[in-house]
């Protein structure tokens, strides 16, 4: 399974409808990023970290939410989203196809040279974007192909029969 890890604040500033929605709330900007890498990761399969910075927090523990294939993970006091990152890059890195999503120059090579994919903010918001067609697109062929009406199936006599039994003639 693919793993990919996201710098969360990375790509919420990345992203032009994110950036627009924190002006007014970075919780907003949050959900409406894990909303979205919900639906990318269980059409895609694989498994995505959302990583978000909570270093310059006095006092903050590391907290961990799983959502099905999605990890929102806030890091510690003391802590960024790239090391976290590069932590577990290195102890997966060579052993697990792993990609991380930041736009850090510095901290793609890092990852690179750990055995893991980089892709950019916006290269992955364009991937993100293009699932989300797919997904739709698939769901409403779904909804239209798979309606299997009773008229579709018996002959209209039976059908005006069946009709008038349920109206009590």
């Amino acid at each position: 399974m693919r793993n990919v890890f996201v710098d969360g604040y990375n790509v919420i500033n990345s992203w032009p409808e994110l950036s627009k929605i924190k002006e007014y709330s970075f919780e907003a900007a949050r959900t409406k990023l894990i909303e979205m890498l919900q639906n990318y990761a269980a059409y895609k399969g694989c498994k995505v970290f959302i990583v978000f910075d909570a270093h310059m927090v006095k006092g903050s523990l590391e907290k961990k939410e799983k959502l099905d294939n999605l990890i929102v993970i806030f890091t510690k006091e003391g802590e960024t989203a790239d090391s976290f990152i590069e932590k577990y890059v290195s102890l997966i890195g060579r052993k697990a196809e792993v990609c991380v999503v930041t736009s850090d120059s510095l901290e793609q090579q890092v990852t690179f040279q750990r055995g893991a994919i980089r892709m950019s903010s916006l290269e992955f918001y364009n991937e993100v974007i293009y699932t989300s067609h797919k997904i739709n697109t698939k769901a409403k062929k779904n909804t239209s192909v798979n309606r299997d009406l009773l008229e579709d199936r018996v002959n209209k006599e039976v059908l005006e029969k069946l009709e008038k039994i349920r109206r009590g003639y």
